[in-house]
């Protein structure tokens, strides 16, 4: 499930949910809902395929993903995931919420 939210008078975000309801991807800002809308398209066409996901660890040794665009631009990332495999799952709810 993807929601669009207003955070600022000029300023939209989009979040992507699992079916509980858990946060699984929030994105950057984007200055209007238009913009924020077409993203989100374009996600689902391509349904979040691997080569738009980047898996990092943090200093803590906690793993999370960023979502990038077709340019190589971030475009949201996930909360932390204690595991690796927490993490994968995470993605596979991902392409399974867009």
């Amino acid at each position: 499930m993807v929601e669009i939210k207003k955070t600022k008078p000029n300023e939209f975000q989009f979040l992507v949910k699992s079916e509980t309801g858990n946060i699984l991807l929030e994105s950057v800002p984007f200055s209007d809902k238009r913009t924020v809308e077409s993203t989100i398209k374009k996600l689902c066409i391509s349904n979040a395929s691997n080569k738009y996901v980047e898996r990092k660890t943090n200093f803590e040794g906690k793993f999370l993903f960023n979502l990038k665009n077709e340019e190589g631009t971030i475009i949201g990332s996930s909360g932390f995931y204690g595991s690796e495999a927490g993490m994968e799952n995470g993605i596979k709810n991902l392409k399974s919420s867009l």
